[in-house]
């Protein structure tokens, strides 16, 4: 129903009424205000039974740095550029870009954990998110390399449409390392400094890249900083995030590989997670133990953090699966 229409309809109400018998009007002047609530575009009733894109233009930022360190562990680099990146791009009223991130590290130290907490802040409380947070995993959505231009124009079509409905949109994109080939140059034009494409505004939209790649390279900084020895929170993030930026371009099992993204300067931060110590493993078996309601056994804690750590060999300093297995071990362990 146009706004027009339900106008209409709102002006004829107050003449229906006194020709109806008291439940009925009510039940009329009921059913009025629930319909102009879900056609209303800012409507709260709209945002809970159905989907609207009703979002923070402010984050708490107090709220989301407690979330953040409180529950990703080990990666103070990654929290600090995460709450500076989104701080920079939510208070600006028109960002003259989307802002895109690149987290970069092994599985398990956290990528995918802090994307969907920063989902979970970005939009109001209780209000449905499918429609606004779109995850892509290369694997499932992208599996064959001979159909990239078919899926050029699929992810072109997907992210116009939905920034269209939703300026606040945001993009996850996982297995990055998978990605064929030049398959995301096809959304160079969105990312850049434009006030409109073809009367859409990009500036508000959020895209996140999930990578693997470049992990390596985070890990042997690290290791360096423990043999001197120096603590890890003395690593220059500028070092690492140019590093980054030169790895995957120049890696060929990157999904970044001679990207124009790189080489247009499209990707504002280069995020990196750092290898898991032995200590934030013991913090993961901690919370998980927490979450599958079982008491926090020291014991038990120490045993599945012990044999996770286990890089490099010999040293045995960090866990090379982060804390990815740690739910099935806690399970298998109770």
């Amino acid at each position: 129903m146009k706004p027009l229409s339900l106008g209409v309809f709102f002006l004829l109400v107050p003449a229906l009424v006194p020709a109806l018998d008291p439940l009925s009007a009510s039940l009329l002047m009921g059913g009025a205000a629930v319909t102009w609530q879900l056609f209303s575009p800012h409507s709260w009733l709209k945002c809970r039974l159905l989907e609207c894109c009703n979002v923070k233009d402010t984050l708490n930022f107090s709220v989301v740095k407690m979330d953040l360190e409180r529950k990703v562990f080990g990666q103070h680099l990654a929290v600090q550029l995460v709450l500076r990146a989104l701080n920079a791009n939510i208070y600006s009223k028109r960002p003259k870009k989307p802002l895109v991130m690149s987290f970069h590290g092994w599985t398990g130290t956290g990528k995918t954990f802090l994307s969907s907490i920063i989902a979970e802040n970005l939009y109001q409380p209780g209000a449905p998110r499918r429609s606004f947070v779109h995850h892509f995993n290369t694997v499932l959505h992208f599996p064959h390399a001979s159909r990239v231009h078919l899926y050029k124009e699929q992810l072109q079509n997907w992210i116009r449409g939905n920034v269209s409905a939703c300026p606040r949109s945001l993009f996850i994109f996982s297995e990055m390392d998978q990605m064929p080939h030049g398959l995301i140059d096809s959304i160079t034009p969105f990312l850049g400094y434009h006030e409109e494409i073809d009367g859409v505004y990009y500036g508000k939209a959020i895209f996140i890249f999930l990578n693997n790649a470049g992990g390596d390279k985070i890990t042997e900084m690290t290791l360096d900083y423990w043999r001197r020895p120096k603590r890890r929170e003395d690593i220059p993030v500028k070092e690492l995030q140019d590093l980054l930026s030169e790895e995957i371009f120049r890696n060929t099992n990157s999904g970044f590989f001679q990207s124009q993204l790189i080489q247009k300067n499209l990707i504002d931060y280069f995020i990196p997670f750092l290898p898991l110590e032995y200590k934030h493993v013991k913090e993961c078996v901690r919370e998980e133990l927490r979450a599958q309601g079982h008491p926090e056994d020291e014991g038990l804690i120490t045993e599945i953090a012990s044999a996770m750590t286990d890089y490099p060999s010999g040293e045995s300093i960090y866990s090379s699966k982060g804390c990815k297995t740690v739910a099935s071990r806690v399970i298998l362990s109770i």
